[in-house]
């Protein structure tokens, strides 16, 4: 791998698509530390569309009302369906709580491919065992024979490798390495649902969260063709270590990248909900002594959109002023006990403002 990486040149675009990564990444955080409760909620559909997602590219489809029961609510599965989607919500979860501080290792690897499958018949954990099932891995450039399980510990200790002497930029490791586990294939089923949760994982090694809050799964399954276009040109020529990895390079970035943007947008819109119209929303809602809904509010409020209220709606419930009183299409909002001087505080300045 060190041979390779030295070897990996990038052009004035590509290099420019990292930067606007790495900016987006500091906003990532900055977030985090100051939106928590906006991210809970991003957290929680980020959960649902990342389940339905990656089992879909596999061809396990689900009801959505089934979906995200299982998902949310901890359903029991039925089918063999629900068993795989149940496995890789647990998968998932384990990722989001950990992925950080779970090493890359065999052990780690192990450990997710069975709680991908812990529900179904045929359980997981275990490499492929066929005795004709071998591969050409190119570990140092120089193709060779391997099993699987040699291929994978010689991957691990390349990652750990270039990842202690800093050999590239994470986001060239990562996909890197995602590439060469496919390549790989190490299990006899859910080779690309592992390569999902790997990407997960390893990208929270250097702080890349954004799957947490913003579905990446999603994002390949709406760009299916090209994420399988890419990474069927990146790997020919795998086996003998003459693969060209820029499409799936150029792919694996332009997915992070839309997912930072989409990121940005939904929880940018908090601090666009605090300039002009923002400000109306809140006012009126400030002025609603009595249970109200958001169409009260968008009626109230002509020319402002109902996401631009449910924005405000969101900002307010963080700051401790409102809170919601039912679930549904007959929710109602209710002020807190402190908003009531924040509406009388408001008043006053009006009211001095006109003298």
């Amino acid at each position: 791998m060190p041979d390779y990486l030295a070897k990996l040149r990038f052009d004035a675009q590509q290099l420019a698509v990292l930067r606007a990564l790495g900016e987006y990444r500091g906003k990532q955080q900055l977030y985090a530390a100051q939106l928590p409760e906006v991210l809970r909620d991003l957290r929680q559909m980020a959960l649902v569309a990342s389940t339905e997602s990656s089992n879909r590219l596999e061809g396990v489809v689900v009801p959505a009302h089934r979906l995200k029961s299982l998902v949310l609510k901890n359903a029991t599965p039925q089918s063999l369906s629900e068993q795989e989607v149940a496995g890789y919500r647990d998968a998932l979860g384990l990722i989001h709580e950990s992925g950080e501080r779970m090493p890359f290792s065999e052990g780690s690897i192990l450990q997710l491919h069975g709680i991908l499958y812990r529900y179904t018949p045929q359980p997981g954990g275990g490499w492929q065992a066929t005795t004709n099932d071998i591969i050409e891995c190119p570990p140092d450039g120089s193709p060779r024979i391997c099993s699987q399980p040699v291929a994978m510990t010689d991957l691990i200790a390349r990652y750990r490798t270039a990842q202690d002497q800093h050999l590239a930029d994470p986001l060239v490791l990562v996909p890197l390495v995602v590439l060469d586990f496919l390549c790989i294939h190490p299990f006899l089923k859910g080779n690309g649902p592992m390569a999902r949760l790997l990407t997960l994982q390893l990208l929270y090694h250097f702080d890349y969260a954004v799957g947490r809050f913003i579905s990446l799964e999603r994002i390949f399954e709406a760009s299916r063709a090209r994420y399988y276009e890419a990474l069927e040109a990146s790997s020919q020529g795998w086996h003998n270590g003459t693969h060209d990895i820029a499409p799936w390079l150029d792919y694996f970035w332009g997915a992070l990248l839309r997912a930072y943007q989409e990121f940005e947008e939904r929880v940018g819109a908090i601090e666009r909900g605090r300039g002009a119209k923002g400000e109306r929303v809140r006012a009126e809602i400030l002025k609603r002594s009595l249970p109200f809904s958001i169409s009260e509010i968008e009626d109230a409020c002509p020319g402002i959109s109902r996401d631009m209220v449910r924005v405000v709606l969101r900002a307010m419930k963080a700051e401790g002023l409102i809170t919601p009183t039912g679930k549904g299409r007959a929710a109602k909002w209710e002020q807190l006990p402190q908003a009531i001087g924040q509406a009388t505080t408001a008043q006053a300045n009006s009211s001095g403002g006109k003298r």
